[in-house]
């Protein structure tokens, strides 16, 4: 027997033609085997080959068939029609359609509270009063409210501006509540500017932060910064100084008064992050974040004298154009067929111990007693509750929250 050369591999388990082992009969099947095999794919290639000269093969033929005829629960369109497109993006196919509607980059609309004061005077201790007032102001920035009334149950007209002489029982609950919401909106790095030492803010260091987006830390890149004037000399005409979190103070050309707060438009910064040696801004509107961009940046606070005030003193022009008032009476806001109109500055009002009925009653300027006159309306955003009562902290978030849907389909209308 001869020795096979050592080019020739033999697998395990198999025996070389030439080594003898096995049957002769054997070996003769197995070559058999072999040869059909070879003819099999000598067949196969050839067919590939010969369908090349008429343009096509056999393979593309049998997948077009496949396709003109799909199987049962198969669908017949291509895998890039099944991809998800994130929200606001748009094919080629549908430039046509995106061309006619008017593209809104901000936020046109406005979202305001109204909530009375007198819920502080529930609270036992300066910490739980100072606490409660933490936990809706968290509650309004979680939900980007734009706007915070604070009124008076009672209807009085005298000013709720002035002095505080401190939180006691004997205190306004409405200036505190005012004060405590204000210095919490407010970014870090300017409180100690803008607020001195005050007994209502004595235990407002213990409340969590809002970190909301205005409250830019110091490494952070944004195109708008809170931030107020220094008191630093500038050349007549230059513009002032302005304090906007930064390791340095951003030149505006503007002459505002020290200690005013500004928000100040930043250029973009260079390559690598860095900022020039003179950092200068433009002074805005606070809206311009909301209305261009989109942003949410804070909530501004305004006290009223009684309802009615929350209603007439409007800051926007033209006034709520959908006032809702919430109740336990009102129609049920979790249904299915309820709906919000259209707005532009919507206004959220919320009753206290006795509810939103006794404050209508108890403001003599409003001529409606009954609250479906006085609100466009009246909703109920917990029905089948488990409690007798639901407290105003409470009903604030669990409004908000049913009504953000709503809320946020409101910018369909402005595309139009």
């Amino acid at each position: 027997e001869s020795i096979p050369p050592p080019s020739v591999a033999v697998g395990i388990g198999e025996k070389s033609a030439q080594s003898g082992g096995g049957k002769p009969k054997g070996r003769k099947k197995k070559k058999k085997k072999k040869k059909k095999k070879d003819q099999q794919g000598t067949k196969r290639k050839a067919g590939v080959e010969g369908s090349s000269q008429d343009g096509k093969s056999q393979v593309t033929k049998s997948a077009e068939s496949q396709e003109k005829k799909p199987k049962l629960g198969i669908s017949s369109r291509k895998p890039s029609d099944h991809t998800f497109k994130p929200l606001g993006a748009s094919s080629s196919n549908d430039d046509s359609i995106n061309n006619k509607k008017r593209v809104v980059k901000g936020r046109p609309f406005t979202v305001s509270v109204a909530i009375p004061g007198s819920i502080v005077s529930n609270a036992q201790s300066p910490e739980l009063r100072t606490y409660l007032v933490g936990q809706i102001a968290r509650a309004i920035t979680i939900f980007e409210v734009d706007e915070v009334v604070i009124f008076s149950e009672d209807g009085s007209t005298k000013s709720l501006e002035g002095e505080f002489k401190g939180s006691t029982k004997r205190s306004d609950p409405n200036v505190f509540m005012a004060r405590v919401l204000q210095y919490l909106e407010t970014p870090q790095y300017l409180r100690k500017e803008l607020f001195p030492m005050h007994p209502d803010l004595k235990f407002a260091g213990l409340l969590n932060p809002l970190d909301a987006p205005h409250h830019v830390r110091i490494d952070t890149v944004s195109k708008y910064r809170e931030g107020v004037v220094a008191r630093r000399p500038t050349k007549p005409g230059a513009g002032a100084w302005v304090n906007v979190g930064l390791r340095q103070c951003a030149l505006v050309p503007h002459q505002i008064p020290a200690r005013t707060r500004v928000t100040v438009k930043l250029p973009e910064p260079g390559p690598g992050g860095k900022l020039p040696k003179t950092l200068r801004g433009t002074a805005v509107a606070p809206t311009k974040p909301r209305t261009e961009d989109g942003l949410y940046w804070g909530y501004t606070t305004r006290l009223a004298p009684g309802l009615a005030g929350v209603l007439q003193q409007c800051p926007y022009k033209g006034g709520y154009d959908l006032t809702i008032g919430t109740s336990e009476r009102g129609i049920d806001a979790a249904s299915k067929g309820f709906e919000m109109p259209r707005f532009k500055h919507l206004l959220l009002v919320f009753g206290g111990l006795g509810g939103l009925e006794d404050a209508i009653e108890g403001d003599e300027r409003l001529r409606e007693t009954d609250p479906n006159g006085v609100f466009s309306l009246y909703i109920n955003s917990c029905t089948n509750q488990g409690s007798r009562t639901i407290r105003t902290e409470e009903a604030v978030p669990i409004t908000l929250s049913l009504l953000r849907p709503h809320i946020l389909a409101n910018i369909r209308h402005f595309e139009k």
